[in-house]
Order: C-alpha cells, then sequence, then structure tokens
C-alpha cells in the first residue's frame, strides 16, 4: 500500500459525501478526530490510539481531496529527500 493508493480510496469511497458535507464541516471532522486522538494518548490506549491514528490520516485526506491537493507532492515539496519513500 502507498500513500497515492490511500488517497486514491478516500476519494473513490468519500469524495461524494465530503463534497456534499463541505470543506469547512470537513475539516471540523477532522479536527474531531485530532482531539479524539490526544483523548487516546492520554489514557494510553493503544488499540484506540492505532484507531484514531487511521481516522486522521483519512480526514485529512478528504480534505486534501476536497482541496485537490496531491499529498505525495505536497509531502515531498515540504520534506525534501522523502521521496525515496514513496513508491508511485
Amino acid at each position: 500500500m502507498n500513500l497515492r493508493c490511500l488517497q486514491d480510496y478516500i476519494k473513490d469511497k468519500y469524495l461524494g459525501k465530503d463534497s456534499s458535507r463541505g470543506l469547512y464541516a470537513t475539516f471540523t471532522w477532522l479536527v474531531e478526530e485530532v482531539g479524539e486522538l490526544a483523548n487516546a494518548i492520554l489514557s494510553n490506549d493503544r488499540d484506540n490510539i492505532e484507531e484514531e491514528i487511521a481516522d486522521v490520516i483519512a480526514w485529512t485526506l478528504s480534505v486534501a481531496n476536497l482541496l485537490n491537493v496531491d499529498v505525495i507532492k505536497a509531502f515531498t515539496k515540504k520534506y525534501r529527500g522523502s521521496e525515496v519513500c514513496i513508491e508511485e
């Protein structure tokens, strides 16, 4: 699995719902998931931490899709040298 695959999966599965919900409401869901991750970390609940990290990634990809941001391009632009880790 690679980042392109993940972004495409989220786009195929959720773009319709995300578009109907709108950017700001979708971003609000992302913020809520970050809060849930914080609570999981504070409670040291490993299973919940993993679940919330997955949710944060998924909602981040949803926001990126709504904004037409290619996450691979954005990541490699910000973190030079990271392209050696990304499979296309």
